[in-house]
């Protein structure tokens, strides 16, 4: 007879790591966001984007033809800089 013995919290935190391994990888994919898709990750309508922080130089921002491409991760790493200089307390 073959007995076996299983360890609830190790195949807990086995199974989450390996969630956390492929979400990193589908986050990982979106390179590019256009201004819908920058709307939907900020949770910010258009004319707030535009008017608080798209102009913003440093914003990371390219025109393609008609269209703007965010490149996703540089426009992260600003947001989260902008948000801080945002902060009144």
């Amino acid at each position: 007879m073959i007995a076996i013995q299983l360890d609830k919290n190790e195949i807990e935190q086995r199974f989450l790591e390996e969630l956390r391994k492929h979400l990193d990888a589908i986050e990982s994919r979106i390179l590019f966001w256009d201004m819908k898709e920058l709307c939907r990750q900020t949770n910010m309508s258009e004319p707030f984007v535009k008017e608080q922080f798209f102009y913003d130089p440093r914003f990371p921002k390219y025109k393609v033809g008609r269209k703007w491409v965010i490149p996703a991760r540089e426009a992260e790493k600003f947001l989260m800089q902008w948000l801080s200089e945002q902060s009144t307390y």
